[in-house]
């Protein structure tokens, strides 16, 4: 599954293989997986893993960027574009060894019990102070590159400052179209043909789409079909063939190498891995 947040997994116990577009790695205690957002990713527990997930919403990450390096920053924009440039990788396994994951766990443990009621304003610098006291243990091994950013993501709308920010639902037109890729995902939609079902222009839909969900719509199509082509892969024994051609790629090649680029690993490997033959060596 894909989120429009930014994840990280916190492994606790057990051990796992992750599956994403970057490959398949295996996880185990002292590792933390992070997702970017709309990323897609799965997991296959070997023998049994437990973890603690925290989802950071885009915008305020944004913030954080800005106020870290508010001297080099002139402003949120910036901020976005430096977030993009240094850290575009969209998956990966942040490996902090067991001793500090240990020191993390009873942060992890407060930080899940003051969430269970939802944010509650007087606990709110609590909160802030654990969510930073994990951060500092984690982001110093986290990767960082060169990379720019892509054009779905560049185009994505800057966050307001704080202060002035209004949390506004997304445009009913992204909301429509995302429904009928996910409703009927084997049909051969066109920009053109949603851009008519949601009545706006080919570039108009293509800019609020991109702000609602991060990708472009024939992008978050083939996420979708990933998606089910893998749910399809763990719960029949059809071939891959033929599940190709139910999410909608009537080419299994095709359908093969955008599965690989989604979760990492070709469809047949990803069903060997996740219906119970023998882990593949680390990654």
């Amino acid at each position: 599954m894909a989120f429009d947040c930014l994840k990280l997994i916190v492994v606790r116990s057990g051990s796992a293989l992750i599956f994403s577009e970057v490959g398949t790695r295996h996880v185990k205690v002292g590792d933390v997986v992070l997702l970017a957002a709309q990323t897609l990713c799965g997991a296959e527990p070997e023998s049994s893993v437990t973890t603690t997930t925290i989802y950071l919403d885009c915008d305020y990450v944004i913030d954080q960027v800005f106020w870290q390096y508010a001297a080099r920053l002139r402003n949120r924009e910036n901020a976005r574009d430096f977030f993009d440039a240094h850290y575009s990788t969209p998956a990966q396994v942040v490996r902090i060894g067991e001793d500090r994951a240990g020191v993390l766990m009873p942060w992890l443990d407060e930080l899940a019990a003051l969430s269970l009621d939802g944010p509650r304003q007087e606990r709110f610098l609590r909160v802030q102070a654990l969510l930073f006291s994990v951060l500092d243990i984690i982001v110093p091994f986290v990767t960082t590159t060169a990379s720019t950013a892509s054009a779905g993501r560049a185009s994505a709308v800057v966050p307001a400052a704080p202060r002035h920010r209004q949390f506004r639902p997304l445009r009913v037109e992204a909301q429509h179209v995302a429904q009928l890729l996910r409703d009927d995902p084997a049909r051969r939609w066109t920009v053109q043909e949603l851009a008519e079902k949601a009545h706006l222009s080919q570039s108009q839909l293509r800019r609020v789409f991109v702000e609602a969900f991060g990708k472009a719509p024939i992008a978050y199509l083939t996420m979708v079909r990933t998606e089910r082509m893998a749910n399809l892969l763990r719960s029949t024994e059809l071939p891959v063939k033929k599940i190709a051609a139910q999410v909608g790629w009537t080419d299994a090649d095709f359908a093969a190498r955008q599965f690989r680029r989604g979760l990492g690993v070709p469809p047949s490997a990803y069903r060997r891995y996740v219906c119970g033959s023998d882990p593949p060596d680390a990654a």
